[in-house]
């Protein structure tokens, strides 16, 4: 079972509403009657929340961002009817827990707030490509929560992974969701068309619709750049975050219309979600920063014999402040190497992988050194860690949760939260004390801490 009960990818023209178009929406009226379709489908799923992505809000080169106003309201004054308004409760439940699965898959994330708006002077109000199909949904009876992205300058994979960040946290937060991908196709589809003409508009939303209705995203990932950039597209990152939301999970998907009178291609699809395939059906498998990280410090190691200088990538936020982090290195399902700080050692997280990666491929005293003809078949994980806070007694801890590092004298150990075969708080207390040679329980110091586990 899963808790996304169904999406939807929308148009966006402001003609499409009476309002605004007037006698013009006979030339969309496929279109129109596909969204209000398409909004019943989703409605008729009972979600709480809807997700919906946007290429219109506030957009940044190098993150996604997400609306964290308490409430979302938003209207078509910029085109004449002020009248056509949503006003919705944000899900603030939902939008940290996919802050926190971003972060957890490597996904850059931008919470969008009031002094970053005034900071950077965009506006929170919810932009045409948000209003549009809401004011469907809410024609259709939705009155649930909302949660409002905007698409980034992000690469394609960069996309599909922060769809499979919002599916995390939809199946962690437990609620009926639904997601929105608003977005248009190509705009270059006739002369006189907003961008100009391109034979290759056309190319390339009869390829898309193709796609759409067979759920090939392997072929969507090889479209060449040449007959996207010559699109002139404006959906196709919000598809691939659509795409990434569906991962794993069995989908009907069905392209009710698709139109583009005034040169622009407008398509309405529907994908109801069946139940999960298996794992091996997962179409990307996004590695995250810090697993990269650890990864090119490790071949750098091998290559060159000395530590990685630096890694060539931008850096998330979290990545550039200090922090504890534990490497974990596996072969064949098998431990091959683990090294860690509790504190920070070096200038910042991203310094601290690149350490421990070689001191857990050369350093671990239970194993031998890592030999480069192994580096294909490692597994790497990242846990980092926040600041240790002291305890009073074991009832503060949850294996599941909270790691722990005991301490008795000069003797300390230490144990990463939630490790198969450690069920119970004395079990991890028990343990942590044999690493540290601790033979006695009584009058030890308790500290826990939590961490971010990255894959």
């Amino acid at each position: 079972m899963t808790h996304l009960v169904g999406c939807a990818l929308f148009p966006h023209p402001p003609i499409m509403m009476t309002e605004v178009g007037g006698a013009e929406c006979l030339h969309v009226h496929k279109t129109i009657a596909s969204a209000e379709a398409a909004a019943q489908f989703l409605q008729e799923k009972n979600p709480t929340t809807i997700v919906v992505m946007t290429p219109h809000g506030p957009a940044f080169r190098d993150a996604v961002g997400v609306n964290v106003s308490p409430v979302l309201k938003g209207n078509l004054a910029a085109f004449g009817a002020a009248e056509v308004a949503v006003s919705f409760e944000t899900n603030s439940l939902l939008v940290s827990n996919i802050i926190k699965q971003s972060n957890r898959l490597g996904v850059s994330l931008l919470p969008l707030d009031n002094e970053l708006a005034q900071q950077h002077r965009f506006s929170l109000q919810l932009d045409h490509g948000a209003v549009i199909p809401l004011r469907y949904l809410y024609r259709a009876g939705f009155r649930g929560q909302v949660v409002h992205m905007s698409t980034g300058f992000l690469t394609y994979p960069e996309m599909y992974a922060c769809g499979k960040a919002v599916q995390a946290a939809v199946e962690a937060t437990r609620q009926k969701v639904a997601i929105i991908a608003s977005g248009d196709l190509s705009h270059r589809l006739k002369p006189g068309a907003p961008a100009g003409f391109d034979p290759a508009g056309q190319q390339f939303d009869v390829r898309i619709v193709e796609l759409l209705q067979s759920m090939d995203v392997r072929s969507m990932f090889d479209l060449s750049e040449e007959l996207v950039e010559a699109a002139g597209e404006c959906g196709l990152r919000q598809i691939f975050f659509l795409m990434g939301a569906l991962d794993g999970l069995e989908v009907a998907s069905e392209v009710l219309s698709y139109e583009g009178p005034f040169g622009v291609g407008y398509a309405v699809a529907t994908f109801a979600v069946k139940k999960p395939r298996p794992k091996e059906g997962a179409v990307v498998k996004q590695e995250s920063i810090p697993v990269r990280i650890a990864k090119a410090s490790l071949h750098y190691l091998m290559a060159h014999g000395k530590i990685l200088p630096a890694f060539s990538e931008p850096l998330p936020p979290e990545l550039q402040k200090p922090a504890g982090v534990f490497v974990s290195l596996k072969k064949q399902g098998q431990l091959r190497g683990c090294i860690g700080s509790i504190l920070p050692t070096q200038v910042d997280a991203a310094s601290e992988i690149i350490s421990n990666a070689v001191s857990a491929a050369t350093a671990d005293p239970r194993f031998p050194r890592v030999q480069p003809d192994e580096l294909a078949e490692l597994k790497i994980s990242v846990d980092i860690l926040t600041t240790p806070a002291r305890i009073a007694s074991p009832a503060e801890l949850d294996p599941r949760r909270y790691g722990v590092i005991v301490r008795q004298g000069s003797r300390s150990g230490v144990l990463l939260p939630d490790l198969e075969g450690v069920d119970t708080v004395e079990d991890q207390v028990n343990i942590a004390c044999q690493k540290a040679g601790i033979v006695h329980s009584e009058q030890l110091e308790l500290y826990r801490f939590e961490v971010v586990r990255y894959y």
